[in-house]
């Protein structure tokens, strides 16, 4: 008797994908006067324990950092990780999930979490155009982790996309000291 065990393949960021990306997301960005130095790219198709955030250097252009995100549990219990390898997106309030979309960062803020900072997110798509109103903002976590955890998952939140504090004390200077605002671009 054959039994057939599933097996999580752990997979990386496509390059090809990401560079795709992040030309377009150039384009954007001097289209909307946003920051062409640097753009945050999350690919939500890669496995929530995977580096799946990555700082794009539009001048080199190369990956030249790359991050642990979580993203929202939706019907799943919070700080779990229910849906590491297939989330949900919505863009309705009390969904408690990500929305996927171009995001402007812009407004840095007191957060309760992490290192208690945070950037509000404006949504700049019909995808994600109710971030401010559902409070989805940009913070670090005590939870995540700063290494890979995968078979594992990132702990999932209420939709915000959350980085380690370690991460969030890099991320920090680079989007403060931007002299426009940072695209965040989250897709699938």
């Amino acid at each position: 008797m054959n039994t057939l065990i599933k097996t999580e393949e752990k997979q990386e960021i496509d390059p090809d994908k990401t560079r795709s990306k992040a030309q377009e997301a150039l384009l954007f960005c001097q289209s909307r006067d946003l920051n062409t130095d640097f753009c945050i790219l999350i690919d939500m198709s890669i496995h929530s324990g995977i580096k799946r955030l990555v700082i794009w250097d539009f001048k080199t252009s190369s990956v030249s950092k790359k991050y642990l995100v979580g993203h929202g549990c939706g019907n799943y219990p919070w700080s779990q990780d229910g849906s590491k390898e297939n989330p949900s997106f919505s863009n309705e309030d009390g969904s408690h999930l990500s929305s996927l979309g171009k995001y402007k960062l812009q407004g840095r803020g007191h957060s309760d979490w992490g290192i208690h900072i945070k950037y509000l997110m404006h949504g700049l798509e019909e995808t994600n155009n109710n971030a401010l109103k559902r409070f989805i903002v940009f913070h670090s976590w005590n939870k995540m982790s700063d290494e890979e955890v995968f078979p594992e998952g990132s702990p999932e939140g209420w939709g915000c996309p959350t980085v380690s504090d370690n991460a969030m004390k890099e991320i920090d200077p680079r989007i403060q000291n931007s002299q426009k605002a940072v695209l965040m671009w989250i897709y699938n």
